[in-house]
């Protein structure tokens, strides 16, 4: 009798466990598997949406690598303008801000919680305001030029000033989370090793270099990651503020992708369904590949730490 109460709750727990993640793996079939395997399939016909498909084999990869293909490769090298740029600036931003709040300052808790708030703020929010600071007639930024006595600037209709523009934005919405990330890894730091060298006699700066960074391997590899991703699959701050403009400067992999799946039709064609997914199969690819390589490239830093 024993035995049979134990083989029915065993069957209970079983039962159980398959209920609970069931709607994980319905919502994996729905939103991951089923997408990927309609990409797949459609990038080999050309598709409105409107009319029959018509199956054009591998015409829409070849398009991608032709004179078609122009503008998806400027906007291809527009996001790795942005990425590093953007990157370049926010990352030593976040880690130096880390390992000020880090310290016994007073009102750290404050300010951790000022440079995190704008990244809980929405894309689309924060585009639209910083879209009206840097207003080419009545943008904040433009009244401070012309209070010390500088001329106004219009900012979007050059494409240079319009990406620093973009990347400033990214800025101030990201470098929050990469410095409580900063901030984690810090607290991990043994303090054994800074009084060590400090009774050395090592200055700040040395312990900041010489024990600080290379401590901060493993949560630097991972912030890294994530941002370099992030920052490639930029959408809609783009959108918001430029919308490409001017004449595909600011035009980025994702948004491209996005006008042709669903915005054709302002400019007066049709949507192209076939020839976005080749985009979004080439554009995976570079991701993937951008992955690897950087993953090759810390992988004797993950084998030290």
């Amino acid at each position: 009798m024993k035995g049979k109460n134990a083989l029915t709750l065993r069957r209970k727990e079983i039962i159980q466990s398959y209920v609970m993640i069931a709607c994980s793996v319905i919502g994996l079939c729905l939103f991951v598997i089923y997408p990927i395997g309609w990409t797949f399939r459609w990038c080999l016909y050309n598709y409105s949406g409107i009319l029959a498909p018509v199956y054009v084999g591998f015409e829409n990869f070849a398009k991608i690598f032709g004179e078609t293909g122009t503008r998806f490769w400027q906007a291809v090298g527009n996001t790795f303008v942005f990425a590093i740029g953007k990157l370049a600036v926010e990352l030593p931003l976040a880690l130096v801000l880390a390992y000020i709040l880090a310290s016994n300052l007073k009102g750290k808790d404050f300010f951790r919680t000022i440079y995190f708030l704008p990244s809980m703020l929405s894309v689309a929010v924060i585009g639209i305001v910083f879209f009206y600071l840097f207003g080419s007639y009545n943008g904040v930024v433009n009244e401070v030029l012309v209070a010390f006595g500088g001329k106004r600037i219009s900012w979007f209709t050059n494409g240079t000033l319009a990406m620093i523009v973009l990347m400033i934005t990214s800025i101030w919405q990201n470098f929050g989370i990469n410095m409580l990330f900063f901030m984690t890894g810090l607290q991990s730091i043994p303090v054994e090793l800074y009084e060590s060298a400090a009774i050395d006699g090592a200055s700040s700066a040395q312990r900041f270099f010489k024990i600080t960074i290379p401590m901060l391997g493993p949560v630097t590899q991972m912030v890294v990651m994530n941002a370099l991703l992030g920052s490639l699959k930029v959408t809609d701050l783009v959108l918001v503020m430029t919308n490409g403009a001017p004449n595909g400067k600011t035009e980025v992999m994702m948004s491209y992708i996005y006008k042709q799946f669903f915005s054709s039709v302002q400019a007066g064609t049709a949507n192209n369904y076939g020839y976005a997914s080749a985009l979004c199969i080439i554009t995976a690819g570079i991701l993937g590949i951008i992955t690897l390589i950087y993953l090759r490239m810390t992988k004797k830093s993950s084998e030290i730490y």
